[in-house]
């Protein structure tokens, strides 16, 4: 499902970019290139940050609430499922 894929993306970027654009008063950022990169670097440690938790949450046996949330505050509840394959085009068949 190409969906899931999707949505793991685009939310911890709009997330990084939300938070960057909220902590605009502290940032001391005068290039738009400096902005772009603070907001690639907070998606990305956003993203660790809910991916780590949910994978550890997963493995832990943890409570299932809290997989969960760090799923949904990566935009899709559930983390997708890849098939160990090196068949690139029954990969693409899969994600459709």
């Amino acid at each position: 499902m190409l969906l899931p894929s999707i949505l793991r993306t685009a939310v911890p970027l709009l997330a990084g970019w939300a938070i960057t654009v909220l902590s605009g008063p502290g940032l001391a950022a005068d290039s738009t290139a400096v902005a772009g990169g603070t907001t690639v670097a907070v998606s990305g440690a956003y993203y660790l940050a809910f991916r780590v938790i949910e994978r550890l949450t997963e493995k832990l046996s943890g409570p299932a609430w809290l997989q969960m949330a760090a799923g949904l505050l990566l935009g899709y509840a559930k983390p997708p499922n890849y098939a160990s394959t090196d068949d690139v085009g029954a990969l693409l068949r899969q994600s459709r």
